[in-house]
């Protein structure tokens, strides 16, 4: 290795953490990961931008309250949204209803079971 190389390479926990990480997962990450620690990168900092790029995108394909510009699809878009939230607490509440009644006839059953094998 040359000393250029060993000047630039900073050997943080993160950056070893992740060689030592890449070899045991798949050797040739770990090969990539080595080349890109010893040219200088720090995989701490990669790993904070690939975190922030993530999140951004979310944040962007999320974003529902930015208007398009054209007002009938945004209230299209509104009414869609506004059916869909009702519909999923629709649904939520039917399958609150089918838990309990699921319940309830288990616990007849229970009772019923525990009546028949009472010794009298």
């Amino acid at each position: 290795m040359s000393e250029a190389y060993a000047a630039t390479a900073r050997w943080t926990p993160a950056n070893i953490g992740s060689v030592v990480a890449g070899f045991i997962l798949f050797w040739p990450a770990g090969i990539l990961i080595l080349f890109y620690v010893l040219s200088g990168g720090d995989m701490a900092r990669a790993f904070n931008r690939s975190r922030e790029w993530v999140s951004n995108m979310f944040n962007r394909a999320t974003a529902t309250n930015e208007t398009t510009g054209n007002s009938a699809f945004d209230a299209y878009r509104e009414e869609t949204m506004n059916r869909l939230k009702e519909e999923q607490r629709a649904f939520g509440d039917f399958m609150e209803r089918l838990r309990r009644a699921r319940d309830q006839e288990e616990f007849e059953r229970f009772m019923a079971e525990r009546r028949n094998s009472r010794p009298s």
